[in-house]
């Protein structure tokens, strides 16, 4: 949703700083690997003591790398398979990261005992980040187009760091909030998702079934 309507229009304002940067050799996954330690190491420093604001604003501006990256490669046409692949990997981690550093703060801070339910929040939202996207790529994987939900990464991306921005200006209420909202958010993302290949692929040929059976 954001993501189809909002990247078009990013991806052509970051266009020259691409062009610039694949002149000076930067590499598109070099762009990729530094947004994501940036986010992690943010996350860790910043929301794993409590420091919610300054996390807010590091964290958004190493998450534009995952539209600079992007930028880059187009302008060497450098594309590759490999690139998408990193790119989708370090996307999970970082998200994972702002999740996990959440309940760190939530389990160390010292009032452990009265959020149990901001740990529960928080986890709950960490794994349907990663279900989501996983139930999109193992659906491309058996040729069914499921990019589609209320909520994609740059709106659970937008949840979350507006609760903790506003967690850091004093509203706390905002925290809690944003948490249970990307849960039931997550759990719609992923029922639209599985809807969507139910009825683009309502059976499957033996050979996949076993497969699906096995694991994968």
């Amino acid at each position: 949703m954001l993501n189809l309507r909002a990247r078009s229009s990013i991806s052509n304002a970051l266009a020259p700083v691409g062009g610039g940067l694949h002149r000076l050799g930067v590499s598109p996954n070099a762009i990729t690997v530094v947004g994501t330690l940036g986010t992690v190491v943010s996350a860790a420093l910043l929301i794993g003591t409590g420091r919610f604001l300054l996390a807010v604003v590091a964290i958004t501006l190493f998450v534009l790398f995952d539209l600079l990256d992007g930028a880059v490669a187009r302008a060497g046409g450098t594309a590759s398979r490999f690139g998408a692949v990193l790119d989708s990997t370090c996307d999970r981690v970082a998200d994972a990261s702002i999740f996990a550093a959440l309940i760190w703060w939530f389990a160390g801070s010292g009032q452990a005992s009265s959020r149990p339910n901001l740990i529960l929040a928080a986890l709950l939202a960490l794994v349907l980040g990663q279900l989501i996207p996983y139930v999109r790529a193992r659906a491309e994987g058996l040729g069914v187009n499921a990019s589609v939900g209320i909520a994609e990464r740059a709106e659970r991306l937008i949840i979350v760091l507006v609760g903790v921005g506003l967690a850091g200006l004093g509203l706390e209420i905002a925290l809690p909030i944003a948490l249970w909202l990307l849960v039931a958010v997550g759990v719609l993302t992923v029922g639209q998702r599985l809807n969507a290949v139910r009825r683009a692929a309502p059976s499957s040929p033996p050979a996949e079934a076993a497969q699906e059976s096995a694991g994968g």
